[in-house]
């Protein structure tokens, strides 16, 4: 597939916001003192509902008529597209609820408790239902499966992890356990995206053997659908050579995973605190990106194996 660099950003963007959000508010639905204090929990918010805003006004920049983007709303009971994007609307009035209830003290702690586990529940179930957009189509055997939606997660909510201690760094001396539980969320979503390389790598896509129902030997076109480029072979024909995808994804591990991590545990001590939090953020960030690139280039729709493609 045709990487697009707006959905590029709009998913990582999105992603680390929604993820943002839900460690913010998660503190507040297991403990009532938060490390960030109020005014750090209402700026962490603030953030967060940047990014996620600044990631849905990107998705629309690679539609051929931005205007008609209401349409995808209409098909809510079928369509994971229209499921998303209702989520992420109706996550803003729940959103500004807990900011309100944050601000202006509202209500005891059992309602801050309830309101702050039905705000990250809804924003983690928005980056799972990003993530469904692809692993719903079952034509690219890349995306079909139960680690697109996980890996979203986990990358949106690592994102999000070192985002929050950056802000924490910024009110005071940052906690050890969260350095701790940062470390496991980046240690968790790299297990799960290098399993996710493994299994793409492996032979088990269709073939043009299987698609004609010929398995005693091997099948191969004799002419290829179109003699000239179309929008199908342009698109979901996207080529990139073998050694630069491996050279990527050894980038992808540095950058998203093993930087952010080292500099974790290292640079504590040897440079500001924030400086180091700022760091394991821009890695992070560059490595998810990356990453998020692989993801749409690596990707081989079945219509490939009609121009010629033997295997998808």
């Amino acid at each position: 597939m045709h990487p697009a660099l707006s959905v590029i950003f709009f998913t990582v963007t999105s992603g680390a916001g929604y993820g943002l959000f839900a460690i913010t508010c998660l503190y507040n639905s297991i403990s009532q003192s938060h490390p960030l204090g109020d005014e750090g929990v209402l700026l962490s918010c603030a953030i967060a509902l940047g990014l996620i805003t600044f990631g849905l006004i990107s998705s629309t920049f690679h539609l051929a008529n931005p205007k008609n983007a209401w349409r995808a709303f209409s098909r809510v009971r079928t369509s994971w597209l229209a499921r998303e994007g209702l989520l992420a609307i109706l996550f803003y009035p729940i959103a500004a609820l807990y900011m309100v209830t944050i601000w202006k003290g509202i209500g005891g702690y059992n309602w801050l408790a309830v309101i702050s586990m039905l705000s990250a529940l809804w924003a983690i179930t928005t980056i799972f239902s990003t993530g469904m957009i692809y692993a719903c189509l079952k034509t690219i055997r890349q995306w079909h499966n139960a680690l697109t939606p996980i890996n979203y997660i986990l990358l949106g909510a690592m994102l999000g992890g070192l985002i929050f201690l950056f802000i924490v760094s910024m009110y005071e001396p940052v906690i050890t356990g969260l350095v701790v539980t940062s470390t496991y969320l980046i240690i968790i979503a790299a297990i799960a995206k290098i399993v996710y390389f493994f299994w793409i790598g492996t032979p088990a896509g269709p073939t043009i053997n299987t698609a004609t129902s010929f398995t005693r030997s091997m099948v191969r076109l004799l002419d290829v659908g179109h003699t000239a480029g179309t929008f199908l072979t342009e698109e979901f024909g996207y080529q990139v050579a073998r050694a630069r995808l491996i050279a990527l994804r050894w980038l992808v591990l540095l950058f998203a995973f093993a930087i952010p991590a080292l500099v974790l545990w290292v640079g504590v001590g040897l440079m500001p605190i924030s400086v180091v939090f700022a760091i394991a953020v821009i890695s992070g960030f560059i490595g998810v990106m990356i990453e998020r690139w692989l993801f749409f280039a690596e990707a081989r729709h079945v219509v490939n194996l009609y121009h010629g493609t033997q295997q998808c």
